[in-house]
């Protein structure tokens, strides 16, 4: 499994898209600091970018990815290695990969800054950790839809359909809901809601860590008293890591069964 989770680390870190990804956040979080001096407003404006670039990135590469080395996926299998050594090699290659750019593109230029002697270093330290989990969960996601679909078009349509339902449908479902039985109590129908979704609990879990849950009026006094404490955190935190093991699970299970 090393040797796979090493070529296909090293295969995507030579891709010109790696590149491109790591300039965007290395462009993006330069310009950002340059024209804001307050670091918390910086963080603050890159998690708006974080929750939604990483998941669509996260999706489309690993789909991507899986396509494209469909041929060499079918050599390995007909060598001595087991199935789950060689997609969850593959799956841990991409998620590296596209953690690593994210990771460097934000870091080098917040170091450069004097994050390290600022008071804000935890809460970058929760965006990159959000970060890259969603770079996991998405990539694993991912996996699973191409798997699940031999037809491209398919597996690409799916994977978009899936990241614009947990980035927008999901959140326009849940405030019809909310708007729509606002006369019922809703205090544990919201925090359970938001636990199915892990871009909003990504969000959630960042706002309340920047002290901004004001902002998010009766909803944020609700959160803050689950998530803003030890508690929630670890719960929240437990949850995204969840979402990485259930999907990574079925992608295992499903390699194994597959007739390729």
């Amino acid at each position: 499994m090393l040797k796979i989770l090493k070529y296909s680390f090293f295969d995507l870190v030579r891709s010109r898209w790696s590149y491109v990804y790591f300039l965007f956040y290395l462009l993006l979080s330069s310009v950002l600091l340059f024209l804001n001096n307050d670091l918390s407003n910086t963080i603050i404006t890159l998690l708006n970018v974080v929750i939604v670039l990483v998941p669509l990135i996260g999706t489309i590469f690993g789909v991507m990815y899986y396509y494209d080395s469909q041929e060499f996926t079918e050599l390995l299998l007909a060598q001595p290695i087991k199935r789950q050594s060689i997609f969850l090699g593959q799956f841990l290659g991409v998620a590296t990969s596209l953690s690593l750019s994210v990771l460097l593109g934000l870091g080098i230029p917040f170091a450069l800054y004097g994050l390290f002697e600022s008071n804000v270093i935890f809460d970058f330290l929760i965006l990159i950790a959000v970060a890259v989990f969603l770079s996991f969960i998405f990539s694993a996601l991912a996996f699973n839809i191409a798997l699940s679909n031999t037809n491209k078009i398919k597996g690409f349509g799916y994977a978009i359909l899936l990241w614009l339902f947990l980035a927008v449908i999901y959140d326009g479902a849940f405030l019809i809901a909310l708007i729509y039985f606002q006369d019922y109590p809703l205090d544990q129908f919201t925090l359970v809601a938001t636990l199915f979704n892990p871009i909003d609990l990504s969000r959630i879990l960042i706002l309340l860590k920047l002290d901004i849950s004001a902002l998010l009026g009766y909803t944020g006094a609700i959160f803050k008293d689950f998530f803003g404490t030890l508690t929630g955190s670890l719960v929240s935190l437990g949850v995204l890591a969840l979402w990485v093991v259930f999907p990574l699970w079925r992608m295992l299970h499903v390699a194994k069964k597959k007739d390729f």
